[in-house]
């Protein structure tokens, strides 16, 4: 990457277009500091699955209560409301009656603590032993079930524009990626060669790739790791320039930038490389997430049916005999 650059502007580095400044939920989305974010929050829930499964686990040692007995029985039914709880999400998505019952984002926290807590308290009730073979079923189905929640969770935020279930669109995407092109070709217009490395990132991103079999996993797998490559090479190329502008070795309008300045202008580039390879991620994978999403989708209902239709058969028997 050279450091060519004829005219190295101070405002260059400070001003950016109204429509890039003025984010909408899908431009605020496909910046770095929200893909940290969603990682964060991602890395905290799968920890908390963890612990509490090895809680679950520890408690089954201990020998207080079997499946059979009163407190056992208790957890059960507790966990078996718990996930019964887990349709009214769905229901108060398509009937139109319960439109009015509260925002949708509260039915979807709801309806993800709902998917841990009930499973948690099924494998406290079963100690981690399995009776019968219709309860064997309906315990690993439910684990299933559990699993498939949880990546679900993982597609469903990578496609919505937050939890009220407004669902993101390519065409929002690519507008907000839109936006942040013509931010960096304003913000960072005195360094060429910074804008054609994240221009060429963003052509092999959307426009070249492998053959169509694979780019999606490609995309999925690949791409993240391209753009971190690309983004630290432009920060560094960033760095270099805004030092020899400091430096007064480019033309800075007669002025040296005092080194306040310096690492101002160093951030705020910083954040608009990170933001705009972010926005060619996110435009780049959203049809690989809508692919992955519909096909759990069509994975995970069949297994829910599945532990419901052997939950009720296990209640059945358990009272029955």
């Amino acid at each position: 990457m050279s450091a060519t650059s004829s005219t190295f502007n101070v405002a260059d580095t400070t001003t950016a277009p109204a429509s890039a400044r003025q984010t909408d939920g899908v431009t605020a989305r496909g910046s770095l500091r929200a893909a940290r974010t969603r990682l964060r929050t991602d890395l905290l829930i799968y920890l908390g699955v963890a612990l509490l499964t090895l809680s679950a686990w520890w408690v089954s040692q201990q020998g207080w209560f079997t499946p059979w007995s009163r407190t056992g029985y208790w957890l059960g039914v507790a966990g078996g409301v718990s996930m019964l709880l887990l349709f009214t999400y769905p229901l108060r998505k398509r009937w139109r009656v319960t439109y009015n019952w509260g925002a949708s984002k509260y039915w979807f926290v709801a309806h993800m603590v709902l998917g841990i807590m009930g499973p948690w308290l099924i494998l406290l009730h079963s100690t981690f032993h399995i009776g019968s073979t219709n309860a064997a079923v309906a315990l690993f189905s439910m684990v299933i079930v559990a699993l498939s929640g949880v990546v679900g969770r993982f597609l469903y935020v990578r496609l919505h524009a937050d939890l009220r279930g407004e669902k993101a669109t390519l065409a929002g995407l690519r507008g907000a990626l839109s936006n942040q092109h013509q931010a960096a070709d304003s913000r960072l217009q005195s360094m060429p060669s910074v804008l054609e490395a994240l221009h060429a990132f963003e052509r092999d991103a959307l426009e070249n790739g492998p053959a169509q079999g694979a780019r999606h996993l490609w995309r999925l797998f690949v791409l993240p790791l391209q753009r971190q490559r690309v983004a630290q090479r432009c920060k560094a190329e960033v760095k270099k320039l805004i030092k020899q502008g400091a430096n007064g070795q480019e033309h800075t309008k007669g002025q040296k930038w005092s080194k306040t300045q310096a690492i101002a202008r160093y951030r705020a580039c910083c954040v608009q490389v990170d933001d705009y390879a972010m926005a060619v991620q996110r435009a780049a994978q959203f049809q690989t997430f809508e692919r992955l999403f519909s096909m759990w989708h069509v994975a995970h209902v069949p297994f829910v049916w599945i532990m419901v239709l052997c939950a009720i058969f296990h209640v059945v028997a358990v009272h029955a005999y």
